[in-house]
């Protein structure tokens, strides 16, 4: 059994359990954990949104 992963949706995933690490390491509250880590997630994704933009302006 293989798992064959696109760039975005490797990115994805490992955007999700660094979320998690980061939500449960840097707050002490539950509820400050997932906000936590559910703003790091949006930055993640944002961010390979941002890069792929700037590697597609930059390949044209």
């Amino acid at each position: 059994m293989t798992l064959e992963l696109s760039h975005f949706s490797a990115a994805v995933l490992f955007a999700a359990f660094a979320s998690i690490v980061f939500g449960i390491t840097q707050r002490t509250s539950a509820r400050e954990q997932l906000r936590y880590g559910l703003y790091c997630f949006a930055m993640f994704v944002g961010g390979v949104f941002v890069a792929g933009w700037l590697m597609w302006l930059i390949r044209r």
